[in-house]
């Protein structure tokens, strides 16, 4: 055990400050690391120098320097550390929470001062103003990972979003198609464009830019397989002038980085590879051929992109488009209306509900945890359990 070193003195100066001289380890290259603690009084110099002992006694000393505030270490984090973990359309959610919430709550703060409760109090606000304790979750994760950062760093001495309890999260009721519903919407389809791409919707579950990114080199229709290995995104034009281009949006500034649609690598568990059921490989077929006649038709004017659902003239589907058209296929087929990503929702359901085994409902489906794949068998117990008690009734009498 290393001997115990003396406290600090502490005594007041000629310029009528108090100051210290606090040793809490070793530099580099093998000198001592000493930190100048100066206060206006003694109890502030007093304490300052117990936080730096504490810090020396776990091992988590902060780095020698004045901390950067929250906000400027937030922008630090998502230019240069949360862009080798999160694609696009993460950042940019990220950046808007930051721009809304974090920013004008915490922004001004030292990184080393912030405390538990301005993260409480930025949680409540959000909650007063409305806003689902899912989405206060999402910025919560968003501070942890982000201080976590720092603290490796050495710039804070502890995460303090980890000593407060997250934002509850509670994830609104599931929504999704029934048998019956599923196959009026696929028998509306069929009078559509790219009829396919809602039976790939609803027997696979793609999310939606894995089934707008899918391409015909990851489709074997001779085994009956496919890959997904990227999807389909719209990454938002940012500004690249640093806010000197006094324009609002940064598609509009001069020097705005790269966007538009993007393929990049999904989410979840990447280059998993699904079985394609019998009738859907026959599908496939007959969609590739009717898109190898729209080629022939557009001639020059084809933009070879090898998708496998794309516009009429070979370039990819939009995004925005279609949702809409989504929207309107539910509205043919009488049913109600529901997210395009409800579809994911409805093939895992009718897989649980067929008996299809849980690990390979996350495989297809490409969940990292089973846990999320098992909150389908919990929606199907409770719909198992209302169909038995209205039978129940129906039979037996009673309300």
């Amino acid at each position: 055990m290393s001997p115990r070193l003396p406290y600090p003195t502490i005594k007041q100066g000629d310029d009528g400050w108090w100051h210290a001289y606090v040793t809490v380890g070793s530099k580099p290259n093998g000198r001592a690391d000493q930190r100048h603690v100066r206060r206006k009084t003694k109890d502030a110099t007093v304490a300052r120098v117990d936080e730096l002992l504490a810090q020396r006694r776990s091992g988590a000393v902060t780095k020698a320097g004045r901390a950067p505030t929250v906000q400027s270490w937030m922008e630090t984090y998502l230019t240069d550390v949360a862009p080798r973990r999160c694609n696009p359309a993460t950042l940019y959610d990220y950046r808007s929470k930051c721009r809304n919430w974090i920013y004008p709550h915490l922004g001004k703060t030292r990184l080393d001062k912030l405390k538990p409760d301005q993260l409480d109090a930025m949680y409540l606000a959000m909650e007063r103003q409305g806003k689902a304790s899912s989405h206060a979750l999402k910025v919560h994760r968003i501070m942890t990972r982000a201080l976590e950062v720092a603290l490796r760093r050495g710039m804070v001495a502890r995460n303090v979003a980890k000593l407060i309890d997250a934002p509850s999260g509670r994830s609104p009721k599931m929504a999704f198609l029934t048998e019956p519903e599923a196959a009026k919407v696929l028998v509306a389809a069929a009078e559509l464009r790219n009829s396919a791409r809602w039976s790939v919707a609803l027997a696979l579950g793609l999310r939606q830019g894995e089934a707008l990114g899918l391409r015909w080199a990851h489709v074997d229709l001779g085994i009956g397989h496919m890959e997904i290995p990227k999807q389909l995104r719209r990454r938002i034009y940012e500004h690249g002038c640093g806010g000197t281009c006094d324009r609002k949006r940064g598609a509009d500034c001069p020097q705005r980085s790269e966007g538009g649609l993007q393929l990049v690598d999904p989410k979840g568990k990447s280059e998993r590879t699904l079985p394609i059921p019998a009738p859907l490989v026959e599908k496939l077929r007959a969609h590739r051929a009717a898109q190898d006649a729209e080629r022939a038709a557009a001639g020059e004017w084809w933009v070879e992109g090898d998708f496998v659902f794309a516009q009429n003239d070979g370039r990819p589907l939009d995004p925005r488009q279609d949702y809409q058209v989504w929207r309107d296929l539910l509205d043919t087929a009488g049913v109600k209306r529901v997210r395009l990503h409800d579809a994911r929702h409805t093939a895992a359901t009718l897989m649980v509900a067929q008996g299809v085994d849980l690990h390979v409902v996350k495989d297809v489906l490409g969940h990292t945890d089973i846990r999320t794949t098992q909150g389908y068998a919990k929606v199907v117990s409770e719909l198992t359990r209302e169909a038995t008690d209205r039978m129940g009734r129906l039979l037996l009498g009673g309300s």
